[in-house]
């Protein structure tokens, strides 16, 4: 596999219910809310909206998330990927006795002309930074539906 494209898998237990992890979820512009490596959200259209995250090196990224699928009752998300990072993020929701599962998976390929120069050297950095980005995003999710359920 080229080190410029990468594969993630990412698994969330959150404790609410799978409905609201939902609602969460596909509401976009709430992520710069409950998620501090979004760092904004503008709205293209009604299936689509541009992203611009950061998580701990001092690299934004241009994400334009185009919908693919919203299905609530079978529990799946999945949105096409374009900008600095091209490909598929999807997302698996299932309940749980102490509260949702979600399982997270990213394919993609480095498109920002940094990320392809540096990949070579810099895939674990890379990698480890994707890791904390979500670490942080499943805290920040976590702390946000405790807050607006009580």
């Amino acid at each position: 596999m080229p080190l410029n494209r990468y594969q993630f898998r990412t698994t969330w237990l959150v404790p609410s219910s799978s409905g609201a992890v939902f609602a969460a979820l596909v509401d976009l512009a709430g992520y710069p809310v409950w998620w501090p490596d979004v760092r904004s959200v503008t709205k293209v259209d009604d299936d689509t909206a541009e992203l611009v995250c950061r998580a701990t090196l001092p690299m934004a990224l241009r994400l334009r998330m185009t919908r693919v699928e919203e299905n609530e009752p079978a529990g799946r998300v999945a949105v096409a990927l374009s900008g600095d990072l091209e490909g598929t993020l999807t997302g698996r929701l299932a309940a749980g006795g102490r509260g949702t599962l979600l399982e997270i998976r990213q394919q993609v390929v480095a498109r920002k002309p940094v990320l392809r120069a540096l990949s070579p050297v810099a895939h674990p950095v890379f990698r480890l930074n994707h890791a904390l980005m979500m670490r942080r995003g499943l805290r920040g999710l976590r702390s946000h539906l405790s807050a607006t359920s009580t």
